[in-house]
């Protein structure tokens, strides 16, 4: 690295939890730092979801080099036993971690990385391009300028990029233009948005934490709201690891908020809808939505709907890197190098291994993307583990390749180790002690914003080929049956 770079910055963008706790091991190391965070706010996507309760207590919360900011300015660290909400995260913690003075002076907010690149060169030139520093063009207040930086610390995130609500990973057929019916993960539902559900009938769709989170607050209202009505629509064969581990789960809040959604759905208070594919969205003349399923059977479901929760999960967005040397995995968008240790068809949260600085590098020295956006499309984040990773990338930063490759991450059990839902193949889903110790550590985003679609068994289809008709089978869903147009079969 030329002494130029050394005198620039690095970039950190993205002030949420990882993104503030690489500023406190900067700090920590005395390395120059910026942190461009898009909002008018510290922690502005958090604050989006400040209304759920992370499942994991305050002591798993708070990342070490964050900790040792925080104490000498007299921070009253909160009760480590108690679980925050987002809100309380950003004001109990990242509030006055942002306002330390070791931190404080190098934020900048509305600042809106809308490209990175190096200086005078492009991603096809390679002559000098280790030499050159970074260039970030940044949008502010409408207007775009260049900021120079020696590396780049990406924790911007996934929030802003959900996934579709398509199986396909498409957007449904017509779900643009039922934008205004659909709103994504963890709305506000108890309070901000509750008379947008409130004697309504919502279909959530989705099998991650934030769809059980949404779910679990829909029947809350329910109780309180004559005439509101909840669906829940999930892909696959079983949903045992959306109700997750119970009471093997090391967090409790975590094993409790599955074991309170399965008991909702054996009650008949949550209509779990199987094996269901979204292939289209229509509205309707009265002010709903109609959703259509076709799954590999050809078996058709319906649902209708006054409202969609789509808690299908979010995605990276790389674009702004677009011109920078990236290797990327061709399957969840993480480094290929980090994708194996973290792919949700092998591995849950708990089961990820320790990884730092070198499952993070990618052919453009010094930029690494750390954080929810780090794994991609993998769901299986844990906040620990951007603490370990931001940890570790600055180690790397400062020349202290011994510190960036001890790697100290513990996982939590989950009760759940791969895809093999409990119930199934001889409880081979069933944690053992592969899942890491049972000492817990705080849960990323630790309302489990992820994706996925899980579902309990679907009885066999119909033979269609006994039918007169070559017409997929239909099931209406959540219609009177008076109402139901039948199987599609000749006489129905």
């Amino acid at each position: 690295m030329s002494q130029a770079q050394t005198e620039l910055p690095v970039v950190v963008i993205g002030a949420g939890p990882v993104g503030l706790a690489a500023a406190a091991h900067l700090a920590e190391r005395n390395i120059d730092f910026l942190v461009l965070e898009a909002g008018n706010q510290i922690g502005a996507a958090v604050r989006q979801w400040g209304h759920v309760r992370l499942f994991s207590p305050w002591r798993y919360d708070v990342d070490p080099a964050a900790r040792a900011l925080l104490e000498p300015s007299g921070w009253a660290a909160p009760d480590e036993n108690a679980s925050p909400t987002g809100a309380e995260l950003v004001e109990q913690y990242l509030a006055p971690l942002a306002a330390t003075p070791q931190i404080a002076p190098h934020l900048r907010f509305g600042h809106r990385v809308v490209a990175i690149s190096r200086v005078g060169v492009d991603r096809v030139r390679s002559r000098s391009r280790e030499s050159a520093p970074f260039l970030l063009r940044v949008s502010v207040d409408g207007i775009t300028t260049d900021l120079h930086a020696r590396a780049v610390i990406d924790a911007s995130g996934t929030w802003d990029t959900p996934n579709v609500v398509g199986a396909s990973g498409l957007p449904a057929h017509g779900e643009a233009e039922a934008a205004a019916f659909i709103n994504h993960a963890l709305p506000d539902v108890l309070d901000a948005d509750r008379t947008t559900y409130a004697g309504k009938h919502t279909l959530v769709i989705g099998a991650g934490h934030s769809a059980a989170n949404t779910l679990l607050v829909l029947a809350d209202l329910a109780e309180a709201e004559p005439g509101t009505r909840i669906s829940w629509a999930v892909r696959t064969g079983s949903a045992a690891r959306s109700y997750g581990g119970g009471e093997a789960d090391a967090l409790p809040a975590r094993g409790a908020l599955g074991t309170r959604l399965k008991k909702l759905v054996a009650d008949g208070r949550i209509e779990l809808v199987n094996q269901f594919s979204v292939q289209a969205i229509r509205t309707l003349s009265n002010g709903g939505v109609e959703v259509e399923s076709v799954d590999a059977r050809g078996v058709k479901k319906v649902v209708t709907a006054d409202r969609i929760v789509a808690a299908t999960g979010f995605r990276p967005d790389h674009s702004i890197a677009s011109e920078l040397r990236l290797d990327l995995d061709p399957i969840l968008g993480s480094t290929r190098t980090l994708a194996p240790l973290i792919d949700p068809n092998e591995h849950s949260c708990g089961t990820v291994p320790p990884h730092g600085v070198d499952e993070l590098a990618h052919p453009e020295p010094n930029f690494y993307a750390i954080g929810m956006k780090s794994y991609g499309r993998a769901p299986t984040f844990l906040l620990a583990t951007g603490y370990e990773q931001a940890r570790s990338v600055v180690a790397a930063l400062d020349g202290d390749w011994g510190a960036a490759r001890d790697l100290r991450l513990e996982l939590p059990e989950t009760g759940v180790c791969n895809t093999t839902p409990p119930g199934e193949e001889g409880e081979a889903g069933g944690c053992g002690s592969s899942c890491g110790t049972a000492e817990p550590v705080s849960v990323g985003l630790a309302t489990g914003i992820a994706g996925g679609l899980l579902s309990e068994a679907l009885p066999p289809a119909q033979d269609t080929a006994a039918c007169c008709a070559s017409e997929p089978v239909l099931v209406q869903v959540g219609v009177p049956a008076e109402h139901d147009s039948g199987t599609g079969c000749c006489g129905s």
